[in-house]
């Protein structure tokens, strides 16, 4: 009976989240992803490169607890942290700000204050958007506001967007702003993969939203934030200078996926995952295939490439979108969150202290290396 209770526990555990989110791996200074890369392209069409460390990265901030995203406005980051502050970094000072919300924020497995992106006119407006889980005498939701800071202190003070299905697996997060000026919001399917597919439910998908919390006249159903669906918990938005939207996605297990998002498409999931096809729904351009996992969350775009932290894969992992082929550009380092672009410097956290992961010495940090021009 015992082992029957004890394989039961097990099964339970796998089955929460992608193997990218279930495990509390060691794996921070091994290169697993350098012996996944040639089976992670589709028809396998080009090898992967070999690894290529860059550079030894900089570090310019350590100590952090849990961090999420990353924001810059001039020489100035902010970043968030799961348990409810903002961190702002300036001329090499720390400062952890306190954050006033409406709800009290969720301490679930993968909830907290999760996006952020500061408002195109912050240094004006000292505006920004935040995505939070809390939880009410209903259950755990995610909710989307608007913060204004004010004497060191982020106040919550509109709702742009409210009860966005949360568990305490697949919240999805990411917020973005997208060179049409609207508010991108990731959501997971809240561990009931069949909500991906109805557009009429909030998780399992990519938001579109204008600035003050209303639906775009253009979006792709009408009167529906929904502007994709059938994700399983999406983590990464990034646009290329041409207006094209790409996301980065958790598979269930493995097949973790890079997507080209277009508006009103259906991405498949729990129906079809890594490079499975059927009729009207979309397959990624890239996956970790059957057996691999990287646990895609933060990227972003530079010079023809998507640049993605990968939590499981403990790296940031480069895809070129011309050649198809992928590598591995930091390594480690532990889980990595979030990364950020800017000229030709990428900035990266590491997400080590999140209980899943090995914190090393001062863990967590935020990280730059020079990319080549």
């Amino acid at each position: 009976m015992n082992q029957v209770l004890t394989f039961l526990f097990a099964i339970l555990l796998i089955s929460g989240c992608s193997a990218s989110e279930k495990l509390n791996p060691s794996e921070g200074k091994q290169n697993v992803i350098a012996e996944q890369n040639q089976a992670n392209e589709k028809g396998n069409e080009g090898e992967a490169e070999a690894l290529a460390p860059i550079e030894e990265p900089e570090v310019i901030a350590e100590n952090l607890e849990v961090p999420w995203s990353i924001e810059k406005e001039g020489d100035t980051f902010y970043l968030t942290e799961r348990p409810g502050n903002i961190v702002k970094i300036e001329n090499g000072e720390v400062e952890r700000q306190k954050v006033e919300l409406e709800m009290e924020i969720s301490a679930a497995s993968e909830a907290g204050l999760l996006g952020f992106v500061l408002a195109p006119d912050f240094s004006e407006s000292n505006l920004a958007y935040a995505y939070y889980t809390y939880e009410d005498n209903s259950g755990q939701f995610n909710r989307i506001v608007s913060l204004r800071l004010d004497a060191g202190i982020w106040r919550e003070e509109d709702v742009l967007l409210d009860r966005i299905p949360s568990a305490p697996w697949h919240s999805g997060g990411r917020l973005k702003i997208g060179p049409d000026g609207k508010l991108y919001a990731a959501t997971g399917d809240a561990y009931d993969a069949e909500i991906a597919q109805d557009t009429d439910s909030l998780g399992g998908k990519i938001l579109r939203m204008n600035l003050d919390g209303s639906i775009p006249s253009d979006n792709p159903f009408p009167n529906s934030y929904v502007y994709s669906y059938g994700h399983r918990n999406p983590q990464g938005l990034t646009w290329s200078p041409d207006g094209t939207l790409y996301a980065s996605e958790h598979g269930n297990d493995a097949n973790d996926e890079i997507n080209r998002i277009e508006a009103g498409q259906n991405y498949g999931w729990p129906v079809i995952q890594g490079f499975e096809e059927q009729e009207e729904m979309m397959t990624p351009l890239f996956t970790s295939g059957d057996e691999a996992t990287w646990a895609p969350s933060g990227m972003d775009y530079y010079n023809g490439k998507l640049y993605v932290a990968a939590l499981r894969g403990s790296a940031v992992l480069e895809f070129n979108l011309e050649t198809g082929e992928q590598r591995t550009v930091v390594t480690g380092l532990g889980r990595i969150r979030d990364v950020r672009i800017e000229d030709n410097y990428l900035y990266f956290i590491s997400n080590n202290s999140d209980g899943r992961g090995m914190p090393q010495e001062n863990d967590d940090k935020l990280y730059r290396i020079t990319l080549p021009e």
